[in-house]
């Protein structure tokens, strides 16, 4: 027989006749008549099969006992739950802590026997304080507190928490978010009260943050509230808007006064080192010239007692020599000759410069006549042509060396 037949599942149905499944319509009929019949709801006669037919009290039997089933079914299906990943159950009997469950389909006693409340602990959730969506929209009550140095400072900041014991959460605190609100700001109000302004409105900001975060949490663990402190963020810290100008002027005049003193210091590095290595510098020099002297000293010394051995057994010759190296020296340092000339007492002047110069330009030099001193204004005899062949210059040091004492 075809499913699309309309006379299927009617056929033969409530004679036993056929071989069709029974008739679906003709059995809910008969179940609401069960149940009309049990609870008098038919508008004809008191029985269930029709008028004057007598009640069937195993039928309402029957229709009860589905009934009751059915509900029953439910009743414990509604027993299961889900918890997922990264959250915990927390049963409760009767009203009372009964156990925690972890993630997946768990099932307890439908209510009222058991219930259940799940709990996110990873999760992050944020405490405000001082201030309520917006760092503008303050809540005074909660920012305005007092340094160590008796000025008043306006704080806002956030707390940032999450949960690390569900059933302390639930059940040690009645109102856990406001618990750990009033933790925060005791905590911070503590670290404030104990530390002076310019600490806390500037450098020390990560300080005091840190410290708040620290005594939070040792307050929250005192009260067993099951929360742990994840971060404690200082969203703004200023002076009450009613100082805020004189603030900024002596701001100003620190940040002033901060300039000038890292100039000062970058001019103290600049001139510091460097007189440091003139002096340093002066000091090698002086110890050089220090030891140069020593040396030369000791060196003419003893130059000297070896002079003085020579001396000893021959004076004439070294005083001949030492008259010769003396001179050598001297001339050597020199560019003009003074010779005085015995003969006729004239004092003979000897541009050596000039004639060295000569010398080098024209390879035969004239010799400019000399300056007599003494000379009459009206004439003078021109000088006798000095001789520079190698004969006259030794009769010239001959009549020296006769001449000295």
């Amino acid at each position: 027989m075809s499913l699309n037949d309309p006379q299927w599942g009617k056929r033969g149905g409530g004679q036993g006749g056929g071989d069709g499944p029974p008739d679906l319509d003709e059995m809910w009929r008969n179940f609401n008549k069960k149940l009309n019949g049990l609870f008098n709801r038919r508008k004809g006669g008191g029985g269930v099969g029709g008028p004057g037919e007598p009640t069937n009290f195993r039928q309402i039997g029957g229709g009860i006992g589905l009934l009751a089933g059915l509900l029953l079914v439910v009743w414990f299906a509604s027993g299961f739950y889900i918890v997922v990943e990264g959250q915990q159950g927390v049963v409760l009997t009767l009203g009372k802590f009964s156990e925690v469950t972890n993630s997946g389909l768990r099932w307890r006693w439908p209510y009222p026997i058991q219930t259940n409340e799940i709990v996110d602990l990873t999760g992050v959730r944020t405490v405000e304080v001082g201030y309520r969506n917006n760092v503008k929209t303050k809540v005074l009550r909660e920012s305005l507190m007092l340094t160590d140095d008796e000025n008043i400072i306006d704080i806002q900041f956030a707390v940032q928490y999450t949960l690390k014991n569900p059933s302390e959460f639930l059940f040690n605190n009645r109102r856990p978010e406001e618990s750990v609100l009033q933790a925060a700001e005791a905590a911070t109000r503590e670290i404030v009260g104990k530390s002076k302004m310019d600490f806390v409105l500037y450098e020390g900001r990560e300080q005091v943050a840190a410290a708040a975060q620290k005594l939070m949490q040792e307050i929250l663990d005192r009260y067993q509230i099951g929360v742990n402190i994840s971060r404690v963020t200082m969203q703004n810290a200023q002076p009450p808007e009613q100082v805020q100008g004189a603030f900024d002027d002596a701001v100003r005049a620190k940040q002033d006064l901060e300039r000038q003193k890292n100039e000062g210091q970058a001019y103290y590095n600049d001139i510091v080192p460097k007189a440091g290595g003139t002096a340093a510098r002066l000091i090698e020099e002086a110890n050089g010239y220090r030891q140069s002297v020593i040396a030369n000293a000791e060196g003419e010394a003893s130059r000297f007692k070896q002079i003085l051995v020579e001396y000893n057994r021959a004076p004439g010759v070294m005083r001949d020599r030492m008259y010769l190296e003396t001179m050598q020296q001297i001339m050597t340092s020199t560019t003009k000759v003074l010779i005085d000339a015995r003969a006729g007492s004239n004092l003979l002047y000897l541009p050596l410069d000039k004639l060295i110069q000569s010398v080098g330009a024209t390879g035969a030099p004239d010799i400019p006549a000399p300056a007599v001193p003494g000379a009459s204004a009206a004439g003078t005899a021109p000088p006798p042509s000095l001789d520079t062949s190698p004969r006259s210059r030794d009769t010239l040091r001959g009549r020296e060396r006769e001449g000295r004492p």
